[in-house]
C-alpha cells in the first residue's frame, strides 16, 4: 500500500522510520511545513517528498498518518475523510472542544475509518491487563492506579499552548483506564500543584496533578502525573480486583530506587524518554493502521474514544479550578 505522512517533527520522523520498515507499505510520501525537513526525511527513509498536505493526499495514497501540530488536526482529518481514505491522527482530535465534537460528527457521517494515536493500547502489558480483567482473572476491579511521570517539563512555549496537564498528559492515563477496564468515567475530582517553574502558575497550569475518577460501576481510579520526575519516565498501571492484582510497567527499567534490603530490583538504566518506554507500542499502532487501511479491522481507537477522553480532561480541568467533583455529563456538549 501507499501511505502518506504529514508532519515530520520528533514523532513524525519516528513514524517515518516505522512506516518505511513495514512490509505492508510499498511506498511512503512525506510532507512538512518546513520544506528542508521534508527533503531531509524523504532522503533518509527513501520516501517521496510532497510540497503540501493537499499534494500528498492527491498523490494516490491509500491512507494518511497525521503527526502535525495540534491546531492542524481537524483540517487534515477532514481533508483525508473528504478524499475517502483512512486516517491515523496523533492525539488530540483538537485543542478546541467544539472543534473536536464537530470533527467527530463529520467522521461519523463520512463512514471513513479514523484511528487516533493512544499507543498504550498497544503496549503488551497493558493489553495483557485488559485481557486478564475481561477473562475474569481479577474478579471485579475496585481500584485502578495509573501513572505518568515525566522526567522534566517541556519549555514554557509548549506548556502555554498545551491546554494544561490534564488535556496534554493525563489524557493518556484517561484513555488507558477507560480502555483496560471497559468502563465509562462518570465523575472526576482533581487537584494539583504549580510548585516548580514559575511559568506553571503564570499560565494557570499545574506541574503535578492527581485525578480521582469514578466509573459507572462504582470502581475508582487514581491518575497521578507530574512534570518533575528526574529519575526517569514512569508509566505504570495497576488493577486491583477481588481475586487478583496485576501491574503493567514494572520492569528492570522502571525509574524507582528500591530501598528494600537485599533487593537489587530494578537493576537496569531507567527509562528517560517516552519513546524508549513505548517504542514497540508506537510501532504496533501503525502496524494496526495498515490493517485498517487494508479493510482487515475497524479502527482500534476511534474518534468516539478520543472524544470520551476529551470529556474526562475537561471535567478534570474544571474540577481543578473550582475545587469540586465534576460529573462528565456536566461538561458534555
Amino acid at each position: 500500500m501507499r501511505l502518506g505522512l504529514i508532519g515530520l517533527g520528533r514523532i513524525g520522523a519516528f513514524h517515518a522510520d516505522t512506516l518505511s520498515h513495514l512490509d505492508e507499505v510499498d511506498s511512503l510520501v512525506v510532507t512538512d511545513a518546513v520544506p528542508a525537513v521534508t527533503a531531509s526525511v524523504a532522503e533518509r527513509f527513501g520516501a517521496e517528498p510532497a510540497e503540501s498536505p493537499a499534494a500528498l493526499i492527491g498523490s494516490g495514497v491509500d491512507g494518511i498518518v497525521i503527526a502535525a501540530a495540534t491546531d492542524a488536526h481537524t483540517a487534515l482529518i477532514k481533508a483525508g475523510v473528504d478524499a475517502g481514505i483512512p486516517v491515523f491522527c496523533e492525539k488530540p482530535l483538537s485543542g478546541v472542544v467544539d472543534e473536536a465534537v464537530a470533527i467527530a460528527e463529520y467522521v461519523h457521517a463520512s463512514g471513513v475509518p479514523v484511528q487516533i494515536g493512544y499507543p498504550r493500547r498497544f503496549d503488551p502489558a497493558y493489553l495483557a491487563a485488559r485481557e486478564a480483567l475481561a477473562g475474569g482473572e481479577l474478579g471485579w476491579v475496585h481500584t485502578v492506579r495509573s501513572t505518568t511521570l515525566d522526567p522534566a517539563p517541556a519549555p514554557r512555549g509548549y506548556i502555554a499552548v498545551s491546554g494544561g496537564i490534564f488535556r496534554d498528559c493525563s489524557v493518556h492515563d484517561f484513555d488507558s483506564v477507560r480502555w483496560v477496564t471497559g468502563r465509562e468515567v462518570v465523575e472526576v475530582y482533581a487537584t494539583g500543584s504549580a510548585r516548580g517553574d514559575d511559568f506553571f502558575a503564570e499560565l494557570g497550569d499545574v506541574a503535578t496533578a492527581q485525578a480521582l475518577l469514578t466509573f459507572d460501576d462504582g470502581a475508582t481510579a487514581v491518575v497521578s502525573n507530574t512534570r518533575y520526575n528526574p529519575r526517569g519516565y514512569d508509566v505504570r498501571l495497576e488493577l486491583h480486583g477481588t481475586t487478583d492484582s496485576v501491574v503493567a510497567g514494572w520492569t528492570e527499567s522502571t525509574p524507582l530506587r528500591n530501598l528494600e534490603p537485599d533487593t537489587s530490583w530494578p537493576s537496569d538504566k531507567p527509562w528517560t524518554f517516552f519513546m524508549d518506554r513505548l517504542t514497540n507500542a508506537f510501532r504496533a499502532e501503525l502496524a494496526a493502521f495498515t490493517e485498517v487501511v487494508a479493510g482487515q479491522r475497524p479502527s482500534p481507537c476511534t474518534v468516539d474514544d478520543a472524544l470520551a477522553v476529551t470529556w474526562i480532561a475537561e471535567a478534570a480541568t474544571l474540577s481543578l479550578h473550582e475545587h469540586r467533583p465534576v460529573r462528565i455529563d456536566e461538561v458534555q456538549k
